[in-house]
């Protein structure tokens, strides 16, 4: 169902079930999936891979050049998965060459009014991302990770599973998974025990996870002293050593804890 008054390229290639409402513009390089809803006044840039039954609403820019001055016009993608919410307004850039020549958008997401996703990062799925969140280049969002409205996000900041960031905060320094993260300067604040028992982890393993940021935040441990401990005294599961590889892998440093310098 394409409405007259849409411009779609004709080269463009549009699934089957796609609604385009009027005054679209589709350009030349753009692929959507069936059933993919877009809405009035969205425009879709060469190099848009939209997934099937997203749906795109008004005044959304998928895909526009990256705003970063080492871009020379080399062609490069923007990535959405299936079933992901675009609310009004959102701007995803695509990736650069010096990068991963892409900008990905996970499955199942949902990235409400006027967020802004730069240039290179990876988004995971079941992400949610509240309104006017700005995201800088080379950013990675792991899985069901929450962004509250109006953060500012530096570049290559890593932010982890499951992890929680209350709104208007500025994300400078990584934040590890299944955390809450908060204050100025952001701090750790608690595990996300909430979103965790929602996702179906069990109590021993939600009180695993706390007693290992107890470890990291709490007791006064410098990082490697701390991840020492960790390793010595847990057995190794999943949870235990996805915290453990996030931290040690981490290039930016991750967040203090609060009342920490």
């Amino acid at each position: 169902m394409i409405q007259p008054l849409a411009y779609i390229h004709p080269q463009a290639k549009i699934a089957d079930n796609v609604v385009i409402e009027p005054f679209v513009t589709i350009h030349k390089d753009v692929e959507v999936g069936e059933g993919t809803w877009i809405g009035s006044n969205s425009t879709i840039m060469d190099g848009a891979r939209i997934g099937k039954n997203c749906r795109i609403f008004p005044g959304a820019v998928i895909s526009a050049p990256p705003q970063d001055l080492k871009y020379r016009g080399e062609q490069s993608t923007v990535s959405v998965g299936d079933n992901t919410i675009i609310r009004e307004c959102v701007t995803l850039n695509r990736g650069t060459a010096l990068d991963k020549n892409t900008t990905t958008i996970g499955s199942n997401c949902l990235l409400m009014a006027y967020v802004h996703v730069a240039h290179d990062c990876v988004i995971g799925d079941n992400v949610i991302i509240a309104n006017s969140v700005q995201l800088a280049g080379h950013i990675n969002v792991y899985d069901y990770a929450f962004i509250g409205g109006t953060s500012a996000v530096h570049q290559f900041v890593e932010i982890g599973a499951h992890s929680m960031i209350s709104g208007g905060s500025l994300v400078r320094k990584d934040v590890p998974p299944f955390t809450k993260a908060g204050r100025e300067p952001l701090s750790y604040i608690g595990i996300n025990s909430v979103g965790l028992r929602r996702r179906g982890f069990t109590a021993a393993t939600i009180n695993e996870i706390q007693e290992i940021y107890r470890i990291i935040f709490l007791k006064k441990y410098n990082i490697t002293k701390a991840l020492d401990i960790i390793e010595a005294e847990f057995n190794p599961t999943i949870e235990r050593d996805e915290i453990i590889n996030f931290v040690q892998n981490s290039q930016r440093g991750i967040m203090k804890g609060f009342g920490n310098s």
